[in-house]
């Protein structure tokens, strides 16, 4: 363990790294064949930030929608804003950099060889293996230990997205150790098969699509132009050596799931298809890169309670939208993410191992009715990822979370307006 303290713009930092066991479960015993040889142990850093030094507020820990991607570096120039600021009211705010991702032993790729799990060898049954390691029920004992070298009694939780199923997770294994929690957008379906979330998940998609057309008339023609592009030979050639065909083009729809991503769309369709400018856009603009390689290998697993996901999103596509490229998709991951990106090609076997996979339950519900524990839940009515009955389904569960159902805000409606959000959030649980 180590942590360096820290102070700027009037807040004070600690930065914690922790040296954790990478098998919490007592699963390793059951590796492929026997054969593979797991790590023993796997870091976890987290920073926490207060507004003052030897601070005695209690802590909130946030946890980052992915899966896949670190928590946020809030900027201090200013101070901070949104749902920092107001969370630094009242609490020491814990930024956990989930392991795998951020200072957390990140994994990755580097010239085609995959980084960040080089004790477990190149065999992609390996690999996959370990990665089965990654999910919410890991990383909720992971932040357990944390709060046990931290000190603290309780604390409390603040999930958004895939963060919100790491909550529920945590409620289901450990309420005890829980004060408040706080979804946003985050609560998961409980024990069904991917692939009927994902089909509601499409139907949003497809509404929103729409929509999406209707507010830019003009929009509909350069998607199917730029679709076309990417249909011949290998597909649109992007800068790194990256490539993009017709599905992964389609992908561009996460924008719709965010209240700014239609204007951030249009803007990209703006720009000459022939020009670099494009070129560099497109390649960021796509949601699993190199950048999170978990998010685009293990990104279905979250939603894993018990079942095989076998690629849900794609068993779930809509005949309308396979025959339509101009309906658009959102977290819709499929295997030509990582067929097409040189940086997640190193993963593309792995992947299919991994959706391929049996998944261990996450969810108790017996416990998750016994649980104690208040808080309340934001779940927006419009949002493209986390469909609103099933998270209305699984708060029927939680009786000391109230849900706070709202169509002021997509998916992201915690980045967006978050001070407003997180304060309704606080009141909504302290009655």
């Amino acid at each position: 363990m180590n942590q360096t303290v820290w102070a700027r713009g009037g807040l004070h930092f600690e930065d914690v790294t922790i040296t954790v066991p990478f098998d919490h479960f007592g699963r390793s015993g059951d590796a492929a064949s026997g054969k593979v040889t797991l790590p023993d142990t796997v870091d976890v850093f987290a920073r926490i930030i207060a507004t003052e030094a030897d601070s005695r507020k209690p802590y909130l820990v946030y946890l980052q929608g992915g899966p896949g991607v670190e928590a946020p570096r809030p900027g201090i120039a200013g101070g901070p804003t949104g749902w920092v600021k107001r969370a630094l009211e009242e609490f020491q705010v814990v930024m956990l950099d989930q392991r795998g991702t951020g200072r957390s032993n990140p994994i990755g790729s580097v010239d085609g060889a995959i980084t960040g799990l080089e004790t477990v060898g190149e065999d992609p049954a390996a690999i996959a293996e370990a990665l089965s390691y990654f999910r919410a029920d890991s990383i909720v004992e992971d932040a357990e230990i944390l709060r046990g070298y931290l000190g603290a009694e309780t604390w409390s939780l603040l999930g958004q997205s895939f963060g919100g199923f790491t909550t529920l997770r945590y409620i289901s294994a450990h309420s005890s150790a829980l004060h408040e929690v706080y979804f946003t957008g985050g609560l998961p379906a409980i024990g069904l098969d991917p692939a009927t979330v994902y089909g509601r998940t499409w139907e949003g998609m497809i509404r929103k699509s729409e929509q999406y057309y209707a507010a830019f008339p003009g929009d509909r023609e350069k998607v199917r132009r730029l679709v076309e592009l990417a249909s011949f030979g290998d597909g649109l050639a992007l800068p790194g050596g990256a490539r993009a065909t017709p599905e992964r083009i389609r992908l561009l729809g996460h924008f719709l799931g965010a209240s700014d991503g239609p204007e951030k769309l249009h803007y990209l369709l703006d720009l000459d298809f022939s020009s670099g400018a494009f070129r560099h856009d497109l390649a960021a603009s796509l949601p699993f890169s190199g950048r999170n390689p978990l998010y685009a290998v293990i990104h279905e697993s979250c939603w894993a309670d018990g079942t095989v996901t076998n690629w849900a999103a794609r068993r779930a596509m809509p005949d309308v939208v396979a025959e339509d490229p101009t309906l658009l998709a959102g977290e819709h991951a499929g295997p030509e993410s990582l067929h097409e990106d040189p940086e997640l090609e190193p993963f593309a076997e792995v992947a299919e191992l991994v959706a391929a996979r049996q998944w261990p339950g996450l969810y108790d519900v017996d416990a998750l009715r016994t649980a104690s524990v208040r808080g309340a839940a934001a779940v927006y009515f419009e949002d493209a990822y986390v469909p609103v009955e099933y998270s209305l389904a699984t708060a029927e569960h939680l009786s000391g979370v109230q849900p706070w159902v709202t169509n002021e805000y997509e998916h992201n409606g915690l980045r967006a307006d978050g001070y407003r959000v997180l304060d309704r959030l606080i009141g909504l649980a302290r009655g």
